[in-house]
C-alpha cells in the first residue's frame, strides 16, 4: 500500500467538503451544485463528486421509490441523482469516479485482501478503507483546481463515519489552505414560540467536532431568514465567524440557491479560505445566467400544462431530471411548466378522458416491469388519436411501438420480451415487437443485459429529430434491456411510425415518429440527463413549443 500521507501531503489539490446535519435532504447536493457554478464562473476548473454510505455498490437496483431517480453518466455510471444537480449546474461531464458508494470501497479493499496484496495483514478500517476513500477523492479530482466533494447522510450515521475520518486526515495531509469544509444544518422555525432554534446545529456541528472535524462554514437552511444576531450566537456557539455563518432560506425554485449564496458572499468567502486570489469579475458577470432564470420563472410569458403518466409518481425524486427538463423546456420557450403527474397503474379507458383532457402534451417516461404498463398504453394511444403532442423516453417508446402494432397495424398480441414471463414464472406468448438483443441476433456480450451510457445515433434528414437537433449525428445516454424489433419496422413505415433515428454500429432503433401528427416522438434514450437549465435540451423545447401551439 501506497503511504498515504507522503503521496497526498505534495499535492496542490483543493478539495471543499461539505456534509449535512440534523435531518437528511437537507440539500447538501444543491449548495455543492451551486457553490460549484459559481466558483466555475470565477474562471476556475471544478469538478465535484458524491460519497454514498450505503453498501449497494451503486444505485442501479435500488427502487426510485427508495432512493429517487438513477442517474447515468456517459461512460455509463449508475449514479446516485445529485450527480443530475452537479452537471445541470455546472459545465462538466462527470464519470464513474465521482460517484462512490462505501460498496464499492469495501468491495474493493475485500478484492485486494483475497489477492494477497496485504501480505498477510490484519485489513481494517483505518487505514485500508480510509486510504482507499482518499484514493477515489484524488482520482476524481484530477484535471480540476477545486474538488467539491459531497458526503452523503447526515453526520453521526455509523456508515458514514470512515467517510468523516478520510476527511479528517486529508484536512491534516494537505494544509489547511488547500481544503474547506462547508456544514448544512437546519435551523427549525418553531411557530409558537415565533423564533427560529439554533440548537440543533449547535448540536450537529458538536457531533462533527467529536470526530475531529470543524467547519469552515455552516449553510443553515430555514424558512426563515436568519439575521446577523442569530448568525453571531450560532458563529459563537460552533467557533465560526460570524459572517461564515450563512443564511440559505428556502427558496421557491432550486435555481435561485446559486443567487442566494452568492448574495451571502459563500463563494468569495470561500476563494478566501482556499488562499485564491479575488476575480476580476464583476458579481452580475458571476450570476447573471441564473438571473435570467429566474425572472423567467417569476415573469413567464405563457403557460402549459404536461401529464407525466408514470408508475413512481408518489416520489417525485423518481422523475427528477425529467421534472427539471420540462421546466427547461418553458424556460427556453419563456413559459411556465404546470406538470400533473399520473397514476398510470390508476388510468384505464374509463377515466383517461377524465385524467388527460386538461392537458396540452403528454409524456410517457423510463421504466421497468409490467406494472402500470396497459395505463401508459392508454395514455399514448390517448396522444395519438386526439393528436395531442406526445414525447415517448425509453420505456415509453417502446410502448409507443408496441400501441401502434396493436391499434394501428392490427397485431392485437403485440408485447415486449420484458412481458413475456409472468410474476409465478410461467410464459407467455405474443408478437414480441420489443425485443432483447440475445433473443434476436445472439449477442450476449455487447450490451445483451443492458445499454449503459452514451451511444450514437444517426437521424433521418427532413425528421421531427433532425429539425429539432439541427445536426445529423448524436450522442445520447442509454439505460435499458430491450431494444425494437426490427422485423416490424417496414410494416411500421408502411403505416405511418417512422425509425428516423438509427445507431449504425448496431442497427437499433434510436427514434420513432409518427407522420401527420402535430409532435408525436419516441427516443430509446434518456435525454433529461443531458438537459442544463442555461442550455436546455432541444427535445424537450421541441416538446415544450408543439404543447403551447
Amino acid at each position: 500500500m501506497k503511504k498515504t500521507k507522503k503521496s497526498y501531503g505534495q499535492s496542490n489539490q483543493k478539495f471543499i467538503f461539505v456534509t449535512g446535519g440534523v435531518v437528511s435532504s437537507i440539500g447538501k447536493g444543491l449548495t455543492a451544485a451551486s457553490l460549484g457554478s459559481l466558483l466555475e464562473a470565477r474562471g476556475y476548473k471544478i469538478t465535484l463528486m458524491k460519497f454514498d454510505p450505503y453498501l449497494n455498490v451503486d444505485p442501479g437496483t435500488m427502487s426510485p421509490l427508495q432512493h429517487g431517480e438513477v442517474y447515468v453518466t456517459d461512460d455509463g455510471a449508475e449514479t446516485d441523482l445529485d450527480l443530475g444537480h452537479y452537471e445541470r449546474f455546472v459545465n462538466v461531464t462527470l464519470r464513474k469516479a465521482n460517484s462512490v458508494s462505501a460498496g464499492q470501497i469495501y468491495d474493493s479493499v475485500i478484492a485486494r485482501e483475497r489477492r494477497g496484496d496485504y501480505l498477510g495483514g490484519t485489513v481494517q478500517v483505518i487505514p485500508h478503507i480510509t486510504d482507499e476513500i482518499k484514493s477515489r477523492a484524488f482520482t476524481a479530482a484530477q484535471g480540476s483546481e477545486i474538488a467539491i466533494v459531497e458526503i452523503g447522510g447526515t453526520v453521526g450515521d455509523i456508515e458514514a463515519q470512515p467517510f468523516f475520518e478520510a476527511i479528517r486526515q486529508l484536512r491534516l495531509d494537505l494544509g489547511p489552505q488547500n481544503t474547506a469544509l462547508i456544514h448544512v444544518t437546519y435551523v427549525p422555525y418553531i411557530s409558537v414560540a415565533g423564533e427560529l432554534k439554533s440548537k440543533p446545529t449547535q448540536h450537529s456541528v458538536k457531533e462533527l467536532r467529536q470526530i475531529g472535524l470543524q467547519p469552515d462554514f455552516l449553510v443553515c437552511r430555514s424558512e426563515k431568514h436568519i439575521d446577523e444576531q442569530l448568525k453571531a450566537k450560532i458563529g459563537l456557539f460552533c467557533s465560526i465567524k460570524t459572517n461564515y455563518v450563512i443564511s440559505a432560506k428556502d427558496s421557491s425554485s432550486i435555481y435561485e440557491v446559486p443567487l442566494s449564496l452568492h448574495k451571502e458572499n459563500l463563494d468569495a468567502l470561500v476563494c478566501e479560505v482556499l488562499g485564491f486570489k479575488k476575480t476580476t469579475k464583476k458579481s452580475s458577470q458571476i450570476v447573471s445566467g441564473w438571473q435570467k432564470i429566474c425572472q423567467i420563472q417569476k415573469n413567464p410569458k405563457k403557460s402549459v400544462k404536461i401529464a407525466v403518466v408514470g408508475k413512481y409518481v408518489d416520489l417525485k425524486e423518481s422523475y427528477k431530471s425529467l421534472h427539471e427538463s420540462l421546466v427547461h423546456g418553458g424556460l427556453a420557450n419563456l413559459a411556465k411548466v404546470e406538470i400533473k403527474y399520473v397514476d398510470s397503474e390508476k388510468l384505464n379507458i374509463k377515466n383517461i378522458k377524465k385524467e388527460l383532457s386538461d392537458v396540452d402534451g403528454i409524456l410517457v417516461p423510463g421504466g421497468f416491469g409490467t406494472r402500470g404498463v396497459e395505463g401508459k398504453i392508454s395514455a399514448i394511444q390517448y396522444a395519438r388519436e386526439n393528436k395531442v403532442p406526445f414525447f415517448g423516453i425509453c420505456f415509453g417508446m417502446q410502448l409507443s411501438a408496441i400501441e401502434f402494432a396493436r391499434n394501428v397495424c392490427g397485431i392485437k398480441d403485440a408485447t415486449s420480451r420484458e412481458f413475456m414471463s409472468d410474476a409465478k414464472g410461467g410464459k407467455q406468448s405474443g408478437n414480441v415487437v420489443i425485443d432483447s438483443m440475445i433473443e434476436q441476433r445472439g449477442v450476449v456480450d455487447k450490451g445483451g443485459t443492458m445499454r449503459l451510457g452514451s451511444f450514437k445515433c444517426k437521424l433521418s434528414t427532413g425528421s421531427t429529430a433532425f429539425k429539432t437537433y439541427k445536426k445529423n449525428m448524436i450522442s445520447e445516454r442509454h439505460r435499458h434491456r430491450f431494444e425494437f424489433n426490427n422485423q416490424f419496422k417496414d410494416l411500421f413505415e408502411k403505416r405511418g411510425l417512422i425509425a428516423t433515428g438509427v445507431n449504425q454500429e448496431r442497427d437499433l432503433v434510436e427514434i420513432l415518429e409518427i407522420k401527420n401528427h402535430p409532435w408525436f416522438v419516441g427516443v430509446q434514450f434518456h435525454p433529461e440527463f443531458k438537459s442544463k437549465p442555461l442550455s436546455p435540451h432541444p427535445l424537450f423545447s421541441a416538446f415544450i413549443k408543439a404543447a403551447l401551439k
